[in-house]
């Protein structure tokens, strides 16, 4: 700076003045236009055409990225539209899994108990035929002994034996007699 400062001192010496802040140096003014215009020039041909072409291909690849991004994010709405589906599909699925599971367990409850009623009523008709069929054998051997026993008193009272037929008959109606009320 100090040198441009030294440059607009005239060269005359000590009595040639000093120089103003407002005084125009023409030579001066008409250098610096012709160096800012070949310097503008020099630009134009060789520093403007690769700003530009730079600027153009940062351009072109930006569209290219802003181009790209717009697909993606078309795509992922797509893929989130998609996987929303399928995720509702599955909840459906699982619910409809799940009724099913529940429907089955309470059909196989429902037989099991079922089964285990008829099993149960089965097993107390078998044991009430059981039952039945003991106590009528037990009647049976009840009458004998009665018959047996009503037949050995009466032999002793009448002092002789009886075992025909015909006794044992009477013995026996006589002894269902007393069995039904009158």
């Amino acid at each position: 700076m100090n040198t441009m400062l030294l440059m607009l001192v005239p060269e005359g010496g000590e009595g040639a003045g000093a120089a103003s802040p407002f005084a125009v140096n023409t030579g001066l003014v008409i250098w610096t236009w012709v160096v800012f215009l070949i310097l503008l020039a020099l630009l134009y041909k060789f520093a403007f055409p690769a700003i530009l072409k730079a600027t153009e291909e940062r351009e072109r690849v930006i569209a290219k990225q802003l181009d790209e991004a717009e697909k993606a994010n078309h795509e992922a709405r797509g893929l989130l539209e998609e996987n929303r589906k399928l995720l509702a599909s599955a909840r459906t699925q699982a619910q409809a899994m799940m009724a099913e599971a529940k429907s089955a367990a309470e059909r196989e409850h429902t037989v099991a108990l079922e089964k285990t009623r008829q099993e149960q009523d089965d097993l107390l008709a078998r044991a009430r035929r059981d039952i039945s069929a003991e106590r009528d054998k037990a009647l049976a051997d009840l009458r004998r002994e009665a018959v047996d026993l009503s037949l050995a008193a009466a032999a002793k009272l009448i002092g002789q034996r009886l075992d025909g037929g015909s006794d044992r008959a009477l013995v026996e109606g006589y002894i269902a007699s007393l069995e039904k009320p009158n």
